[in-house]
């Protein structure tokens, strides 16, 4: 065991900084944002982190890491690439000890995908260490950067995360949790965040509420989580979600919590109920499966078209085709088979074959589509790229008619909050019609569920664009947060000439 004189030093970190392969036919998506989970108070919290990221890899597959605190000496291992590939050995679990560890899985939304972004950060502090993960994205990030760098900060990542850590340690507040406080009070954006201390674990969720995070408990030990679904497979109960705006103290005497921020309407991203939270997770008291079916069902009504069969994208597809087979009363079956051994490591093809791709990760039934009128469901249209694709496949495949019908509004909009959305130029919805878009990607017909047939789903009447209940930035370009950087020209946080390879 290190002596107490070690707590104050950088965490012990293993991981090898090697650059993971990305899915080169994985780019017509939103894109997932990230993933946190903490532990307080469990003999084995790195186990149980690794198991809850595992549960947490759909919101983030570029890297992953974990932080734990034995009492005396901080523990860290962060790797490029997915879980898996960074926390299946026991031995690394094993030199992960401790009573409280936290982790993160990244999908990068700002700065490059190198080991020196991966999360969680640490940094040692006058009143010790400090570890910090986040979901999410600053809008100011840029603004508070170049203010810190002015007046001496030295930036080790190009992460906006690490904007916090600065924060943090130019804060004068005397304690951790009020110096937390005081960094957040100064940032805009949206976040879901999850820091260890040699003294307690620290969940916060922005004033709005846009980014998920609920609590849990496992006998005696809390768990922080960005999903519901990462409770399950560690067998925790799910206890409530953290409020907007609340920050929860979690240490040796049991459980605070601090509302420090003025309150505001909740604006939580729609989008979590669309595709990016799995459907077994209950999102501020929502269930994500049963949305989509309702989602599924209100299109149905909205945009039915004759045919004589539903069949779903997968796998994010699935519960709205449900909804929309069984509210026009048409056979529900699965048209398109996924290959799920395509993963991101997959040797990226030349350019005469990359046409190819899609097929990688998708097969038409040939059996179930010749001669038939299709209703292709999916949750929304990026680029259009897959989406031409898997028409045309199903052109080959003898389809007498392609109908695509999409459970979001048209994304229109990039998001700033944590989702890496192409540029708003590389949207199609933001420069083409309805009907533009359905001759470009080659179906008979098209339709996209209306907003207010969404919030119609979402239990609301109609969207009252006075106070929308949810954030929809991306289809009305309504932006609950100010975009500082954005507006001022600047979306990065990479402001450091250096570069690095990972």
């Amino acid at each position: 065991m290190a002596d107490a004189t070690q707590a104050r030093n950088p965490p012990h970190i293993i991981g090898e900084d090697t650059m993971a392969n990305t899915n080169p036919f994985d780019d017509d998506r939103l894109h997932e944002e990230c993933g946190v989970f903490g532990v307080y108070g469990h003999a084995e919290p790195a186990a149980l982190v690794a198991l809850g990221l595992h549960a947490l890899q759909h919101r983030g597959q570029q890297a992953a890491g974990i932080v734990t605190w034995d009492g005396e000496q901080f523990h860290a291992h962060r790797g490029l690439g997915q879980v898996g590939e960074n926390f299946s050995s026991r031995e690394v679990i094993q030199r992960l000890p401790g009573l409280a560890a936290i982790g993160h899985c990244r999908y990068a939304t700002t700065g490059e995908v190198a080991l020196r972004n991966v999360q969680p950060l640490f940094a040692d502090f006058e009143f010790g260490g400090l570890a910090i993960c986040h979901n999410g994205n600053l809008t100011n990030s840029y603004h508070l950067r170049r203010q810190l760098v002015r007046r001496g900060s030295l930036f080790q990542s190009t992460s906006d995360t690490e904007v916090i850590v600065h924060l943090i340690a130019t804060s004068l507040k005397d304690h951790v949790e009020d110096r937390v406080i005081d960094a957040l009070r100064q940032v805009e954006g949206a976040y879901s965040l999850a820091a260890l201390t040699q003294n307690c674990l620290i969940g916060v969720r922005d004033p709005l509420g846009v980014r998920p995070l609920v609590l849990g408990r496992l006998g005696e030990a809390w768990v922080l989580a960005s999903e519901s679904c990462a409770l399950d497979i560690i067998g925790a109960d799910f206890e409530r979600d953290v409020e907007p705006g609340e920050m929860i103290i979690i240490d040796g005497n049991g459980l605070r919590s601090r509302k420090p921020f003025d309150p505001e309407r909740k604006r939580i991203c729609v989008f979590e109920y669309i595709y990016f939270s799995r459907p077994d997770s209950i999102v501020d008291g929502i269930s994500v499966y049963e949305t989509r079916k309702r989602i599924g069902a209100e299109l149905a009504r909205e945009s039915h078209v004759m045919a004589d069969i539903v069949i779903p994208v997968p796998d994010s597809g699935v519960p709205a085709a449900i909804g929309y087979a069984a509210e026009c009363g048409l056979p529900f079956e699965l048209g398109i088979i996924r290959n799920h051994y395509v993963g991101r490591t997959f040797i990226e093809p030349t350019d005469q074959i990359r046409h190819l791709g899609v097929k990688l990760k998708h097969n038409v039934n040939k059996a179930e589509i010749a001669g038939k009128r299709v209703i292709l469901v999916d949750d929304s249209i990026v680029r259009g790229t897959t989406s031409m694709k898997i028409v045309e496949m199903f052109r080959h495949a003898g389809a007498a008619e392609v109908h695509m019908r999409i459970s979001s509004p048209p994304t229109s909009h990039s998001c700033f909050y944590g989702i890496a959305t192409p540029e708003r130029q590389d949207l199609l919805a933001s420069h083409m019609t309805v009907e533009e878009i359905a001759k470009h990607i080659g179906v008979d017909s098209l339709a996209f569920i209306s907003i207010d047939g969404l919030y119609r789903a979402m239990g609301e009447a109609w969207r009252d664009p006075a106070k929308p209940r949810f954030c929809d930035a991306c289809f009305t370009g309504d932006y609950p947060i100010p975009l500082v950087d954005h507006e001022a020209g600047k979306v990065s946080t990479q402001l450091s000439l250096l570069t690095e390879t990972a």
